[in-house]
């Protein structure tokens, strides 16, 4: 079973040498890092930096703000496991959706689903079920995976999950599963990605308020406190509910929250009148 890229030659260059030279122009945007992170060739013991929050725009406008958290994340070499959670932009499938198994392919190659976890997080969450047709043109998860593989090939598979109902206790769920899943499989190296945007389509000056909102719970690590901005200051964070779960895991396993970046498309190359709010965060030692 195999999953083609529903966003290529939109969201981010369908050729592969562009591609490349495009997520090499995220990491040296003035908004990004400003240089690529060099990947050590042998894991450099038990990793640090296990939860990230990176948001999920078309390259040119959150690739600088997403930089930063791969620039982490490679930093620490190649993970056995990334589990990527995002919202559900389309409406299809089921409440909470994990593709089960197979491929997913991009312009840079592709990458193998890890089926047996899969099984695993469906048996223990009760709330995920195995759905490809929730997966079939969303992008939220589909965007990260080319930075995964400009630095790591095909050398880690991947859970993709996407997530309709974004309640805390279907979050809960997901995240003590996720949780036990590390737990038990102590050997394994596994990173899980929140992919959110902040705040959508306002001011300059009004949006950077909301998203501040949002991210004050985030450096507490409150997902109730962020379920509760949202939903009180109509903070417009498409996927609040993959956050609220690496906010859960951040805790289960002390975690610190680290803002590594905040801007929006109008710091990278948008307009000022209308911006979404982009977001890179690492939760470490």
């Amino acid at each position: 079973m195999r999953r083609f890229p529903a966003v290529a030659g939109s969201f981010y260059e369908a050729d592969p040498k562009r591609l490349r030279q495009q997520i090499e122009w995220a990491f040296k945007h003035p908004i990004g890092p400003g240089k690529l992170p060099e990947v050590p060739a042998r894991k450099q013991g038990r990793r640090s930096n296990t939860f990230f929050i990176v948001p999920h725009a078309g390259y040119i406008y959150s690739g600088p703000v997403a930089a930063h958290s791969y620039y982490y994340l490679a930093s620490e070499g190649v993970p056995d496991l990334v589990i990527i959670m995002g919202p559900n932009h389309t409406g299809l499938g089921r409440m909470a959706s994990v593709w089960p198994e197979g491929y997913w392919e991009t312009p840079l190659g592709a990458v193998e689903v890890d089926s047996e976890m899969v099984k695993e997080l469906v048996k223990e969450s009760k709330v995920l079920d195995p759905d490809e047709y929730a997966h079939m043109y969303e992008h939220s998860v589909e965007v990260q995976i080319p930075f995964l593989q400009y630095f790591f090939g095909d050398k880690f598979k991947i859970v993709p999950i996407v997530i309709l109902m974004q309640e805390i206790e279907i979050m809960r769920m997901i995240a003590d599963a996720i949780e036990k899943l590390i737990r038990e499989h102590e050997g394994l190296d596994v990173v899980v990605l929140a992919s959110s945007d902040l705040n959508h389509y306002e001011p300059y000056e009004q949006n950077n308020m909301k998203d501040e909102l949002a991210i004050k719970e985030i450096e507490e690590l409150d997902y109730e406190g962020l379920y509760r901005v949202v939903n009180d200051y109509d903070v417009t964070a498409c996927g609040y509910g993959p956050i609220m779960g690496v906010l859960m895991l951040a805790r289960k396993f002390n975690k610190k929250p680290y803002v590594l970046k905040h801007a929006n498309s109008g710091d990278t190359s948008g307009p000022k009148d209308s911006v979404v709010g982009y977001l890179a965060v690492r939760f470490g030692d």
